[in-house]
């Protein structure tokens, strides 16, 4: 089945197009960059490396490559969405010059074995608070739980059964509602998993993570996950 995702967003009626900075350009950065321009946003992607290691992705979306210090500038929306144990590594003055209605989003997950021992972390805090600190800026916990693949080809219009939804966890809710807008509209059930101390509910070794349930199966998931980190996801 051949979808147009521009289509879908259109029928779902979620608004003006935004101006949307990706940082990061792996799998999940690489995939939302791709599908975010298909739906007619206006994408600006940075990573480590510098624009000029990105001119093959921007030829292929339209995307515009920019340095990590301009992707926030003049956006609504920024996606982080690089390793977690880089987060320290970003600019720390990164969104001092944005206004108070940028949305960030969080896809990312600790992983000890790449990212090292993140003391805060293994004591239980929850992988998105820990980066919303080093930020310094509120952010929005979603796109975490699903692999980039399934992100970049399973989604579906609404209504369809047994459509993947994602869980996204915020205290912001202006924000929340923004990014569930987005989920919609990239084809996956949003689902409300609460503020973002109940994030945890969605990190690696939960019910919700990478199993593509619905939204009743999310719901349930995420009521049944345990905050104790698994051996396998702890240094």
């Amino acid at each position: 089945m051949t979808i147009s995702w521009r289509a879908v967003a259109e029928a779902h009626n979620r608004g003006r197009s935004m101006k949307i900075g990706i940082i990061g350009a792996g799998n999940i950065g690489g995939t939302l960059t791709r599908r975010l321009t298909e739906l007619g946003h206006e994408v600006a992607v940075a990573n480590s490396r510098g624009p000029q290691t990105l001119t093959d992705l921007a030829a292929e979306t339209g995307a515009t490559p920019v340095t990590v210090e301009e992707a926030p500038q003049g956006a609504d929306l920024v996606v982080v969405t690089i390793p977690q144990g880089k987060v320290p590594e970003l600019p720390d003055d990164l969104f001092d010059d944005v206004t108070g209605g940028l949305t960030v989003v969080d896809t990312g997950n600790y992983y000890p074995q790449r990212d090292g021992r993140i003391d805060e972390i293994e004591a239980g805090m929850p992988e998105s608070r820990w980066v919303e600190q080093q930020l310094g800026h509120p952010v929005v916990k979603a796109f975490n739980n699903i692999f980039a693949d399934h992100l970049a080809h399973g989604g579906r219009p609404s209504g369809t059964p047994g459509r993947i939804a994602l869980p996204v966890a915020a205290d912001d809710e202006r924000g929340k509602k923004i990014v569930m807008g987005l989920v919609d509209a990239l084809g996956f059930d949003p689902v409300d998993a609460g503020g973002l101390d109940e994030s945890w509910r969605q990190q690696p070794g939960s019910p919700v993570y990478t199993t593509d349930k619905d939204a009743e199966g999310v719901r349930e998931a995420l009521a049944q996950a345990r905050q104790e980190r698994t051996p396998e996801w702890r240094a």
